[in-house]
């Protein structure tokens, strides 16, 4: 018999779930938790063989909660069952511990072999949701200055040389509202603070 632990937030959700899963021969439900929290104290008190968790709750977050019972529990077996395919939220999730990421959307077949198969010790993430992930993870990483423009990576050049606005408009032959205008938007794709901090970036990184 295979316990089950439903955290989530949505109380028809869960209800349904509760049904569902109770009516499926070899699987029992054996507690429930409305919010992340709840969740964790539920999780370390039951220990539960599967762990059904929601992303998006009040309070601590299913990703949080995750990590919580992995950390305090590290055999845990926790599933993601979400409406939410976010690279980040897989991404979050497999690294707080997660064993398994399934969307809500998902034919209930699907969530029962999913089940048996964490339960079973193998690591699943919905086919459609790995492939993009995987795409992800394998798809060259830019640069921190990649984003700039060329024109902006003139002005940054000379903003790193220590030019003020005016000296930048005079060699670059623009307006001073113009050079404004392109520092603002370095500020912005360095996530910078100031033009020291863009200055520091700009010689962190080769360009001058």
């Amino acid at each position: 018999m295979i316990s089950l632990l439903l955290i989530e937030d949505q109380t028809l959700m869960r209800q349904g779930l509760h049904t569902l899963l109770d009516l499926e021969p070899g699987m029992s439900v054996v507690g429930e938790a409305a919010d992340g929290e709840a969740g964790v104290r539920a999780a370390l008190a039951l220990r539960p063989d599967v762990v059904l968790m929601d992303v998006q709750m009040p309070g601590l977050n299913g990703v949080e909660a995750t990590a919580a019972i992995c950390a305090a529990w590290p055999a845990a077996r926790v599933i993601i069952l979400t409406t939410f395919d976010r690279d980040d939220y897989v991404f979050q999730a497999i690294r707080a511990g997660a064993m398994g990421y399934l969307l809500k959307d998902a034919p209930a077949d699907d969530l029962i072999r999913t089940i048996r198969r964490i339960h079973a010790g193998e690591v699943f993430i919905q086919p459609e949701i790995a492939s993009r992930t995987l795409r992800e993870l394998l798809r060259p990483q830019q640069g921190p200055l990649e984003p700039l423009s060329d024109r902006e990576r003139e002005v940054l050049v000379l903003l790193a040389q220590g030019a003020s606005n005016r000296e930048i408009a005079e060699r670059l032959v623009i307006s001073e509202g113009t050079v404004k205008n392109h520092v603002s938007n370095i500020l912005s794709k360095l996530q910078a603070e100031n033009r020291t901090q863009a200055a520091e970036l700009a010689r962190r990184y080769g360009l001058t």
